[in-house]
């Protein structure tokens, strides 16, 4: 396979850029279940603040990160919630790339280089091995092995 799948990898960069930047806007702003499960036995209003009863969120502590730059699916500093959702999400697909793709550079230089220094011992020797099993007289006196006639 000698072509490079740029065009693959481009186009599935700019579905998840447009999935985060734009999409992600019209997600269901309703608690998930782990959210629901955690509010049973309270009373919640509409803005889903616990106004009574008894339930394990009541417990529920902010995040350590809680006030980091990409806190609560936003970006601090930006008032209007669609573009501060939009690129929250868009950042977001781009550092995961970012990381995918320094991980993948990474593994493919190491990889490289563990083949460069001994790959070619390995590769004589099995030949040289593999090569008499079933071959022709001729072809396993080449290789090394015996040369038996029947």
């Amino acid at each position: 396979m000698n072509k490079r799948p740029w065009a693959f990898v481009v186009g599935g960069l700019l579905v998840a850029l447009l999935l985060a930047g734009v999409v992600s806007n019209y997600a269901s702003s309703h608690p998930d279940g782990l959210d629901s499960s955690l509010l049973k036995g309270c009373t919640v209003d509409a803005d889903h603040n616990i106004t009574g009863g008894s339930c394990p969120a009541q417990q529920a502590k902010d995040h350590e990160l809680a006030d980091s730059p990409l806190a609560d699916y936003g970006v601090r500093g930006i008032d209007n919630a669609f573009l501060s959702t939009g690129l929250s999400g868009v950042l977001g697909v781009l550092l995961t790339f970012a990381v995918g793709a320094g991980a993948f550079w990474l593994l493919r230089r190491r990889g490289a280089a563990a083949t460069a220094g001994g790959g070619a011992t390995t590769d004589a020797a099995t030949t040289a091995g593999a090569g008499t099993a079933g071959a022709t007289p001729d072809a396993a006196s080449a290789a090394g092995g015996p040369a038996t006639r029947s």
